[in-house]
């Protein structure tokens, strides 16, 4: 297999990576073979899996449009992934010129990616660290030269807790996270459930074991333990919903029904 320019040498190519997958499902170009093979043998289950990313991508861009109309101008995406069209960048910089941006990520080809697409933007840059590492990420020097986090910030955690097992105490990392943010901060969030899969979960349950095949388990949590997530946050109306239904631009019954697996929601700190 040949590797492409924006490929880094330091990673193996042969293995699936699950920021390529959602490349792959969102329609862009930065994956492999193996990715999409993965993918494909998931969506042999979950035939839904790129509507799903969709509506994750546009209930992303809708939040951060709503964390600018309220005044936050810094925000910190942690499980950022590889850099699609509206990202976050885009979409705050576009509603609020000159808002930083700094993204997290743990993947070298999500980094490397940012870094291309960032390379003359002054106020956006990017960090590799581990969500499940949360001190280190707010005493990296990159984070801190973007981010005061002595002013509001909106904190997003999209589409990455359902890969953060139990074992590594995600509830813990989220609440070091929320101790560091200042008051009037933003607590952007999306998981993965069973809740609203328009299949049984049984016949769910076999994209979920692609994940585990390679390595990057997906841990399907109900809407009462993804809740948890925002305790010490006070709920940005309409709460934790499917994500088609948080704050819609166009009528939710126009969706695809399977837009509606998982949870959305925003939390305020007071």
């Amino acid at each position: 297999m040949e590797r492409p320019a924006w490929a880094p040498r330091s990673i193996d190519i042969s293995v699936p990576s699950v920021s390529r997958i959602y490349d792959y499902y969102l329609g862009g170009s930065h994956n492999f073979e193996v990715d999409r093979e993965a993918a494909r043998k998931a969506m042999e289950f979950l035939p839904g899996l790129p509507k799903i990313m969709q509506a994750n991508r546009a209930f992303m861009r809708r939040a951060v449009r709503f964390a600018a109309a309220e005044g936050i101008t810094q925000f910190l995406d942690i499980g950022s992934g590889i850099p699609t069209f509206g990202n976050v960048h885009e979409v705050a910089q576009k509603a609020c010129p000159g808002a930083h941006v700094m993204y997290v990520d743990h993947d070298p080809v999500a980094v490397a990616h940012s870094q291309a697409v960032l390379a003359d933007n002054a106020t956006a840059g990017v960090v590799a660290a581990d969500l499940r590492k949360p001190q280190e990420i707010l005493s990296s020097p990159e984070v801190r030269r973007l981010i005061d986090l002595n002013r509001p910030v909106a904190l997003l955690l999209v589409a990455i807790l359902h890969f953060v097992e139990d074992a590594d105490d995600p509830y813990e990392a989220v609440a070091e996270l929320r101790e560091a943010l200042a008051p009037g901060s933003l607590l952007v969030l999306t998981h993965a459930s069973y809740e609203g899969i328009p299949l049984p979960p049984e016949r769910a349950e076999g994209a979920v074991d692609v994940y585990k095949d390679i390595r990057n388990p997906l841990i399907m949590r109900s809407r009462e333990e993804i809740a948890r997530f925002f305790e010490g946050y006070d709920m940005v109306e309409p709460g934790l919903v499917p994500m088609p239904d948080w704050r819609p631009d166009t009528a939710p019954e126009d969706e695809d029904p399977y837009s509606f697996s998982g949870f959305a929601g925003v939390g305020r700190t007071a």
